[in-house]
């Protein structure tokens, strides 16, 4: 007798937006990198876009849909391709971009979304001898953000600051093919092309442990965290077919869990959901998103189901938990980007009723961080602060305000003695043309006074 195994998220289904629920007629850039393209929040979508002599991408405001004007502004500072964006967890209104002309920068969207092209960052981080392809923010502390490069280097910044707190440069030995934090930020984990997968102590910059080849494959392999601190790797088999493997990182000599899955080339970028320990596999290249549900019994991994359409994916962002609709049982949405369009596709559990679902909606992480950045980085620890969803997530207080301690910032000095320098050459026109015309008032009375003296005589 077969016993089918019981779960709410059995029956999920993905469904793709109307046509008019779309962004149309958007260049999506062409470079052959395994990042995500784009990214989202309750406000924005943000996607990295073909541009002329430079890197650039477009920041839309969520309902700005349909057809989008070949002239809107773009953030355009990067003197090369753009190959990684992610918007901060902390203000929604903050992104950073990381190029292939070796810098990372922090950009400040305003509420509206552009109305001209946005040249100057708020930050430029400058401490990468490559290319820059992997940016993520720290989930707990405030403006702490890590950055990969090609030059085998991670990088912990303190952005507020504009400085390289932490500098990882001698532990990869070949390019690094992703790197993420924990739930709480205490710990890195990367994967890297020397086959090993490595679970870091990002303030020591030390290794906790390591994994060799967590798959035989020869390709990129993408790892995250999951629950309880396991690992969740996709990669390929000698063979060249596509796994997906679940690890113990306090066992690390066979794997928890370990399925084939097909021989499509495309790498698999896994996203992960807490709230309801469901990871969304999203291949690029491929036309579909398989998803499986993580518990912590054997088999550990549960196939659930597959969202499938004609049109593959050059791209995909995730949109954090407080910005779904919970009154409709959305579970998860994705932006979905095609050679000229993003499709935002809705992840939904059926349910008859239109009730707020509890056991759907646990309490998910909130956009106010818990540590502050030097503190962070001085060892101390930051749980996510939790918010409910019962009645739809709506910011309370205004986003803080992005500061930069720009006496402390070498990148900005410059730029802000520029603005010195012009302010005193103002006050010095003002001074001097103040002091012509009380001149000039001077020389009429005298004239004047003159005047009338040489008639009376």
């Amino acid at each position: 007798m077969l016993v089918v195994r019981t779960s709410k998220f059995r029956h999920v289904f993905g469904q793709a937006l109307k046509a008019d629920q779309c962004y149309d007629d958007i260049r999506i850039s062409q470079m052959t990198w395994d990042s995500n393209f784009c990214s989202v929040n309750p406000k924005f979508v943000a996607m990295i876009v073909d541009a002329s002599g430079g890197g650039a991408f477009i920041v839309l405001p969520l309902s700005k849909t349909g057809r989008i004007d070949m002239s809107l502004p773009t953030v355009c500072g990067h003197t090369g391709p753009v190959l990684d964006i992610e918007f901060c967890p902390h203000n929604d209104n903050i992104i950073a971009s990381g190029s292939e002309d070796c810098s990372v920068m922090i950009w400040e969207i305003p509420d509206g979304g552009l109305i001209s092209p946005l040249k100057d960052p708020v930050v430029k981080l400058e401490g990468h001898s490559k290319r820059v392809g992997i940016l993520s923010w720290h989930p707990t502390a405030h403006n702490v953000l890590m950055s990969a490069g090609c030059d085998n280097v991670v990088i912990l910044w303190n952005v507020a600051r504009g400085e390289a707190v932490v500098r990882i440069d001698s532990m990869h030995t070949d390019l690094i093919y992703s790197a993420c934090w924990n739930r709480n930020g205490s710990q890195i984990l990367t994967s890297c092309k020397d086959k090993k997968l490595r679970v870091i102590d990002p303030r020591k910059g030390s290794v906790i442990c390591e994994k060799d080849k967590p798959h035989e494959g020869s390709r990129p392999v993408r790892a995250v965290f999951v629950s309880d601190g396991k690992i969740l790797t996709t990669g390929f088999s000698r063979m060249s077919e596509r796994q997906v493997a679940l690890w113990d990182p306090n066992n690390f000599s066979e794997p928890l869990n370990l399925q084939e899955l097909d021989t499509s080339s495309g790498v698999l970028l896994p996203f992960f959901d807490p709230d309801t320990g469901v990871v969304y596999l999203c291949g690029k290249g491929d036309s579909s998103i398989r998803y499986f549900e993580v518990t912590d019994e054997a088999p550990y991994v549960h196939y659930l189901s597959m969202y499938s359409s004609k049109e593959s994916q050059k791209g995909m962002g995730y949109m954090p938990k407080r910005g779904l609709e919970v009154n409709k049982c959305e579970i998860a949405r994705f932006y979905k980007l095609h050679e000229r369009k993003c499709e935002p596709i809705v992840m939904t559990v059926p349910r008859k009723s239109d009730l707020f679902q509890e056991d759907l909606y646990p309490d998910t992480i909130g956009p106010e961080p818990s540590v502050e950045a030097d503190d962070w980085f001085a060892g101390k620890n930051g749980e996510p602060i939790l918010i409910s969803l019962k009645d739809g997530f709506v910011a309370t207080t205004k986003n803080k305000e992005f500061k930069v301690i720009k006496s402390l910032m070498a990148t900005t000095s410059s730029s802000s003695s520029y603005r010195q320098s012009d302010s005193v050459v103002r006050e010095l026109r003002e001074s001097s043309a103040f002091n012509v015309v009380i001149l000039a008032k001077i020389y009429l009375c005298v004239k004047n006074s003159l005047f009338i003296l040489h008639t009376i005589v």
